[in-house]
């Protein structure tokens, strides 16, 4: 007998009329904000301006959905493609369906384009958005949860999910694997901040090491899943990339402590006023003439004092001496 489990949605989709509003997607939106914000509070703690982190993202969370939904797609292809499958449904992102690996990959892409656009460096933002990131997908990954996929092997424990039966689906209670990698995110953004906190992590070291801590959980929560997947050598082809993108986290830990030791001491640099301008954002052209007027014009408004010759100057000014008159006449 079953005592206890974790219920599962009976639909994804609540109508507010006309307007479908799809768990997974609310839930995604939710993670979005949440990790900007973080990112926001990060970033300005490090000295960066409010409002650089939600300006890039502007580009790197599109850049992601593509990325995801590409990544899950070409690993998943048989979903798609073949015979009895429906390829539109693979623009159908609303159904589930999104690759961490593609998304933070052409996600990076994005906010490189953001930062550049910025001239901020790339790795310090990735540092200050790190800890948000994970934080978004923990939230995320409850959006399984309302689609009833991703789920792990058939177990009775307490906190067991049961699952209905559906399309691909039997019946059951399985390992909640979505709790399971939302917790270890949440953990994983703990890790972050306190190893940030403690050894002032830069240059992208932070976000290294939330990608080698989410790694080493995704290894073994996607070796618990049963749902359709491509193996290599025994092995998912999820649980493969979560090691090989977990050697490149820490080889960049180790290089970049060795080659750029620190942090970054400005991480924005500050926007100063257009050349040939003021503060007050005037021409200077403009603000030197206006001073040359008004010296004119005070100079003009002095007034003019006449210099009285003396009197004896005056005197010797009309006489004129009686031998120079002959001399005068003469010429």
């Amino acid at each position: 007998m079953e005592l206890a489990y974790i219920p599962s949605p009976s639909t994804g989709v609540v109508h507010l009329g006309p307007i479908p509003l799809r768990g997974y997607a609310f839930c995604i939106i939710i993670g979005v904000f949440v990790a900007v914000w973080l990112g926001n509070k990060r970033w300005v703690a490090r000295g960066g301006q409010p409002g650089t982190v939600a300006d890039i993202a502007v580009w790197a969370v599109p850049f992601g959905l593509v990325g995801g939904r590409l990544y899950h797609v070409i690993t998943d292809y048989q979903l798609y493609f073949g015979e009895g499958r429906n390829w539109v449904d693979a623009f159908k992102i609303w159904e589930g369906g999104l690759g961490i690996w593609g998304a933070i990959a052409l996600g990076a892409v994005g906010a490189w384009i953001g930062c550049r656009l910025r001239g901020i460096p790339l790795p310090a933002w990735a540092d200050a958005l790190a800890p948000g990131i994970a934080v978004a997908q923990a939230f995320g990954r409850w959006g399984n949860w309302f689609n009833q996929e991703l789920y792990g092997r058939a177990t009775d424990v307490p906190w067991a999910l049961e699952i209905s039966d559906g399309p691909n689906r039997v019946a059951g209670t399985y390992h909640p694997t979505f709790l399971y990698e939302s917790l270890w995110c949440l953990g994983v953004a703990a890790l972050v901040i306190w190893a940030d906190r403690r050894f002032k992590l830069g240059h992208g070291r932070a976000f290294a090491l939330y990608v080698a801590a989410y790694c080493v959980g995704r290894s073994w929560i996607e070796y618990m899943r049963v749902d359709e997947a491509h193996h290599v050598l025994g092995l998912r082809l999820n649980v493969w990339t979560a090691i090989v993108v977990f050697v490149a986290a820490v080889a960049y830990l180790i290089l970049s402590a060795r080659l750029r030791p620190g942090r970054e001491e400005i991480v924005e640099p500050v926007r100063s006023t257009p050349e040939g301008k003021d503060a007050a954002g005037a021409p200077a052209d403009q603000k030197s003439a206006t001073s040359d007027k008004a010296d004119k014009a005070e100079k003009s408004e002095k007034p003019v004092k006449a210099v009285k010759p003396k009197k004896a100057d005056a005197a010797a000014a009309d006489e004129e001496p009686a031998d120079e008159k002959p001399e005068a006449k003469k010429l």
